[in-house]
């Protein structure tokens, strides 16, 4: 079964559904999206995910992108679509056509919402460091941008060495991300994910899982995932995935006590409020 696909306020059959080859989404990378969760033909905090593909496109200075229709248009793919037990909703916002360089044009934006079947992540995930930083100073430090050439890269080379995700650090040395997660480390008894200066993405289900399950924010070195008694990530699709294996070496405990704690109270609290 085909799902139509929304552009610019309207519905397409998929062979339908373009947009210019001059847009600079395409072009040059200059957009911003947002991936977000249905179980079951319903949407998982959609209002989150939308209040930050405006604050990305801000910070961006992209044009506003119109939520009011981008939300409507979400709802439409999931009335057309099957009601999988997960899907993941693809929301896409970029300046539009534009000239063959970095200067933008006038014609406007382009939206698109795209909704396909998720398969499942697996229990655990293994992971590999990777050897080229994030830079917490850069202009889209962040900012969840079509410009995925580092994040493509970089999980190429996890996959290369047998691991599902890769993991940055940042330009300090300090525990930064994942390639489409954000990581959670239990050391000394404490739950600590990275601070938003580390340069990592502010999470939707990172958000969640500090008011729901609890943790803090600090900066701590790279060596401090080697070194974890548990460790886990967090992302739209994966919710609390525990990490089996760091660079090829099993962490004591996949999931330890403080991750199933988090896994419980996070698919509890989810259950029970869609747009939390």
């Amino acid at each position: 079964m085909s799902v139509p696909i929304w552009v610019n306020g309207e519905l397409y059959e998929p062979d339908k559904a373009v947009v210019s080859v001059y847009d600079h989404g395409l072009m040059v990378g200059d957009g911003v999206f947002e991936t977000v969760k249905a179980t079951h033909g319903e949407s998982f905090a959609l209002t989150r995910h939308l209040d930050r593909l405006a604050l990305s496109a801000k910070r961006m200075d992209l044009p506003d992108p119109d939520l009011g229709a981008i939300a409507d248009g979400v709802r439409r793919c999931l009335t057309a679509a099957p009601k999988w037990p997960l899907a993941r909703i693809r929301i896409t916002h970029t300046s539009g056509p534009g000239p063959l360089g970095s200067d933008r044009g006038a014609a406007g934006p382009s939206t698109i919402v795209i909704v396909g079947e998720q398969k499942q992540f697996p229990a655990t995930a293994d992971v590999a460091v990777v050897p080229w930083p994030r830079n917490e100073r850069g202009a889209l430090a962040g900012v969840k941008s079509t410009s995925y050439g580092d994040n493509a890269k970089a999980l190429a080379y996890a996959k290369e060495r047998g691991a599902g995700e890769a993991i940055f650090e940042n330009l300090t040395g300090n525990l930064c991300e994942g390639t489409g997660s954000n990581i959670f480390i239990v050391t000394g008894g404490r739950l600590i994910t990275p601070t938003l200066a580390s340069g990592c993405l502010a999470g939707v289900t990172r958000a969640l899982t500090l008011e729901w399950c609890g943790g803090e924010e600090a900066d701590v070195p790279i060596s401090a995932l080697h070194e974890a008694q548990e460790a886990f990530l967090t992302s739209t699709t994966r919710n609390i995935q525990p990490i089996r294996m760091v660079d090829g070496t099993a962490l004591p405990q996949a999931p330890g006590p403080i991750t199933l704690a988090a896994m419980k109270a996070f698919a509890e609290r989810s259950a029970a409020d869609l747009d939390p």
